[in-house]
């Protein structure tokens, strides 16, 4: 099944939870103003390390500065430390008890962290039923595909649509699970709408060439790749893709369609 490959395989591994492109260090004034939480996991390498550099010292110097928190724990997350952002956010909800944003970042982290149901569990404390935060509907249907529940999944990634229509991420995050239940050609149209809005980022297009080559259009994926990623990078990913098929006995069926 396509969403247990998408689990054993990090270098291609679909991104659920994507965000909007990573944000600059000097954003941490202005976290939220109903927009997307930070993301930092589209930003390449080298960025991401200094930028993780930059706020573990500012973390240090005033850890209870809000934006800071929020900030430090995506930039942990992206770099893989998702028991040390769920650290973070519970000292930031110590400080925070009541506040949405650091609770939906929690919620991000716990998810991030494989911890579902305690993720849920905080989001139902957020999420209101009149005006529904869409990060926290987001991060809830995160949460739910990546537990295999995918049609409740959808119904909440519509919700977020609803308030957020606009946002590349909700449109990436369905897409992507129509994915995880092997639905391919849907989604590639979800990713393919996402990939045009304002905010898409590179994790979202990247997901879209994975999504073009497992349907056996190489030279299409390769096409996508290329344009995100260095020339060695672009066929490591698509010998990797190639083996993904191989693993899934798709790759007879591909060559004789």
């Amino acid at each position: 099944m396509l969403s247990s490959l998408f689990q054993r395989t990090k270098p291609l591994r679909v991104v659920l939870c994507a965000g909007a492109a990573a944000l600059t260090i000097s954003a941490c004034a202005s976290t939220r103003s109903n927009g997307p939480l930070p993301d930092y996991a589209a930003a390449p390498a080298a960025q991401a390390q200094q930028g993780l550099v930059e706020l573990t010292a500012r973390y240090r110097a005033n850890p209870r500065d809000k934006a800071t928190i929020i900030h430090y724990a995506a930039a942990l997350r992206a770099a893989g430390q998702s028991a040390q952002a769920v650290a973070a956010l519970e000292q930031g909800i110590s400080h925070y008890p009541n506040d949405a944003d650091i609770a939906i970042a929690y919620a991000k982290a716990l998810t991030a962290d494989g911890r579902f149901e305690q993720s849920l569990g905080v989001l139902e404390r957020v999420i209101r039923p009149d005006a529904p935060d869409w990060n926290a509907l987001l991060v809830k249907g995160a949460a739910l595909d990546q537990m295999g529940r995918n049609q409740e999944a959808r119904q909440v990634y519509g919700q977020a649509l609803a308030m957020a229509p606009g946002e590349a991420s909700i449109e990436a995050n369905l897409g992507l699970s129509y994915a995880m239940t092997n639905e391919l050609a849907l989604a590639e149209r979800h990713l393919r709408r996402a990939a045009q809005m304002p905010g898409a980022n590179s994790k979202i297009r990247q997901n879209l060439a994975l999504i073009v080559g497992l349907q056996g259009r190489f030279d299409e994926a390769r096409t996508l790749y290329a344009a995100e990623l260095p020339p060695d990078q672009v066929e490591s990913n698509m010998a990797y893709m190639r083996s993904m098929l191989t693993q899934q006995n798709r790759w007879d069926a591909i060559a004789k369609g």
